[in-house]
């Protein structure tokens, strides 16, 4: 009985043994969930470089708005001892709120350059690019309004409106409607780009 006894000891001691050995083993295996950000720091690089070059093009466009109606001044050939027959941009009060806006728009693309720069090297940060968001939405209402204001006013100068007596000035005022035409098409140009600067920086927050 003694050895039955010792004998069974040993075993269970033995077993015991064995387990304590294969519990590293059998704790080996245990998988760690991990997150592979590489591609997403890639593709929000990405939409910053994008989103650059998109500031670049709306500011040439703005700028260019805003110095084409700004210096938009037709004098006819004719005129008399009491008229002078002369239409320039500061004659309307739309196409000096125009200028103002799109000289504003231009100033604030060139201050959000640095922000951009900050957001390709830094792809992560969220700061930069909710500041950015904030105020190109403002741009956006900004521009919008001083590009439609002025579309009203270049329309009524080449078409006129018979009911208000307003007559079509662009046959006599040629180069200043072209002019005009122009300026608003460009300042469209920079609402265009707006919108998907907002729409970059959006899926850029939605990304983060």
């Amino acid at each position: 009985m003694e050895k039955g006894d010792s004998t069974a000891i040993n075993i269970i001691s033995e077993s015991s043994k064995e387990r304590k050995g294969k519990a590293p083993l059998l704790a080996a295996p245990v998988m760690v969930a991990t997150t592979n950000t590489g591609d997403d720091g890639g593709n929000k690089k990405g939409i910053a470089i994008f989103d650059f070059v998109l500031r670049l093009c709306a500011m040439v466009a703005a700028l260019t708005a805003a110095i084409t109606m700004g210096t938009t001044d037709q004098t006819l050939p004719f005129f008399t001892q009491f008229f002078r027959f002369q239409a320039s941009y500061d004659d309307l009060p739309t196409f000096t709120f125009f200028v103002i806006a799109n000289a504003i728009t231009s100033s604030y693309l060139v201050l959000s350059i640095p922000f951009s720069i900050v957001s390709i090297i830094r792809p992560r940060a969220v700061g930069p690019r909710l500041l950015l968001i904030i105020f190109d939405t403002v741009m956006v209402a900004l521009t919008t309004a001083a590009a439609a204001s002025a579309a009203a006013i270049v329309y009524l100068a080449h078409k006129g409106n018979s009911s208000a007596n307003w007559l079509a000035i662009c046959q006599q005022y040629n180069d200043f409607c072209q002019r005009t035409s122009g300026a608003v098409v460009a300042s469209f140009i920079a609402v265009v780009i707006f919108v998907f600067l907002v729409v970059l920086s959006a899926l850029a927050l939605r990304k983060s």
